[in-house]
């Protein structure tokens, strides 16, 4: 089976895309310290607003730190935030979808009149209220981002659970008298990790544009830590005239967030035999 999920992988270009581009990004993030150019935090005004050269590949911000070095460094927080934050969100959405679909009943109910609450709110207003009244952070925004970030996920793992527990293998499981939690975890989980992973992927190009989102507007993380969001702040004043300051940030996250989602759709096509017959 592996062999030919693989070989439906490497005939799908967008796949092999997204999936060299994150490659890409996790090198940069491990080895950011050693292939940076310059400190990110260290001031040169000087050379404040100083457009692309040699000396600095991408430019220099309002304070005169090189924005290649920054990005790089940027690219930790923002990989690392998208991770933790997906991580959260899958969590609850798996433990809740199961019980949700496997039980049934009062505790379905009780699910997904929750759900259905955190649904018919916008999230990125949700994420805005909660982040108001906490102090920004890079813990309390992969915290906020991961917690209303679950609805959805377990929405789709309780539509998949119902649909498999009532196959016949999970029936003979049933007779056998496991327990529920066995059921669940050991049966039941398995055969829904394949929308679960495509979700997660998609997911942390999601986290990862909403930190960037919040560091734009001062409630994501704080700098001096480097982020894209915040780097994309710094140049809103220059753009007239200093538009280099925004532009290679922003590329970064257009770049970054395109890849999970080519991967993340590229894996649903990969997964599904419909796709592929």
């Amino acid at each position: 089976m592996w062999k030919i999920l693989l070989a439906r992988f490497k005939k799908n270009k967008l796949a092999i895309i997204g999936a060299v581009t994150i490659f890409i990004l996790v090198i940069i993030a491990v080895t950011a310290p050693w292939i940076a150019p310059y400190d990110p935090a260290t001031l040169d005004m000087a050379r404040r607003l100083e457009p692309p050269t040699i000396q600095h590949l991408l430019g220099t911000d309002d304070l005169g730190r090189d924005i290649l070095s920054r990005i790089i460094y940027g690219t930790r927080i923002s990989l690392l935030i998208g991770f933790v934050a997906t991580g959260i969100a899958i969590l609850i959405g798996i433990i809740l979808g199961l019980v949700s679909g496997y039980f049934g009943g009062l505790a379905d109910t009780i699910i997904m009149r929750l759900v259905d609450v955190f649904l018919c709110i916008p999230t990125f207003f949700l994420i805005l209220m909660v982040l108001a009244f906490l102090k920004p952070s890079i813990w309390n925004v992969m915290v906020v981002i991961g917690l209303t970030g679950w609805p959805g996920l377990t929405r789709m793992i309780r539509g998949e659970c119902l649909s498999i527990k009532e196959r016949e293998f999970m029936q003979a499981v049933k007779v056998m008298g496991l327990s529920n939690i066995r059921i669940m975890f050991v049966h039941l989980l398995p055969n829904v990790m394949v929308p679960i992973l495509v979700s997660a992927t998609i997911g942390i190009g999601g986290a990862i544009l909403t930190e960037s989102a919040l560091s734009f507007l001062g409630l994501g993380v704080q700098p001096p830590t480097p982020t894209w969001g915040n780097i994309l702040a710094s140049g809103k004043p220059y753009l007239s005239f200093a538009c280099w300051v925004s532009l290679f940030p922003g590329l970064a996250i257009l770049v970054t967030v395109l890849a999970y989602n080519l991967l993340g759709e590229s894996l649903r096509d990969v997964f599904d035999p419909r796709m592929n017959e």
